[in-house]
């Protein structure tokens, strides 16, 4: 089977990055292994607004445990967390960058994470900018580019179905005794 056509560990969502980049930046064991073992995820761009994206998905994080540091340019508190105007500013390195801003911003904020001492650095669905996510792997962070965190999340804990939405469907099979 080919890499877009694994039914479980590699499901491509309309993905723009080539096999090979998949293969580069699409690993469903580093995605599993930094879901599993992050514990601070810093959101650039998070935004003040319910309805933007970058803030449903940090609600659903820090619904999940995660201890989510928004950075915004302008707002003190988001979600009932402290936010900081840049990466920068972080008291002490984070887990995960994750990054809701342009492409033209990605390196930019890979700098910012490498210089902050951040493990890895995820860009959101189609924010790409291969030549920072080569530059953030070859600082030594993990890189996970074009995906959704709480897509990902969901989908490797069985919150979610592949596209995103409860499905309300936990298993086919009988719960054990």
């Amino acid at each position: 089977m080919g890499l877009g056509s694994s039914p479980i560990g590699n499901v491509t969502l309309n993905s723009v990055l080539s096999d090979e980049e998949r293969v580069q930046f699409q690993d469903s064991r580093v995605i599993q292994s930094l879901l599993r073992d992050a514990r601070t995820i810093a959101v650039v761009g998070l935004s003040t607004e319910k309805t933007k994206a970058s803030n449903m998905v940090a609600s659903y994080l820090l619904d999940e445990g995660y201890d989510v540091i928004p950075i915004h340019p302008k707002a003190t508190e988001i979600l009932g967390q402290k936010a900081f105007a840049s990466l920068s500013e972080l008291p002490e390195p984070v887990d995960i960058v994750n990054v809701f801003r342009p492409s033209g911003e990605v390196e930019s904020i890979v700098e910012a994470s490498i210089a902050a001492g951040a493990r890895a650095v995820w860009t959101q669905l189609r924010i790409v900018d291969l030549d920072a996510a080569k530059r953030a792997k070859d600082a030594g962070l993990h890189v996970v580019v074009d995906r959704c965190i709480k897509i990902e999340h969901g989908r490797y804990c069985g919150a979610l179905h592949w596209a995103g939405m409860n499905t309300q469907v936990i298993s086919a099979k009988r719960p054990r005794r």
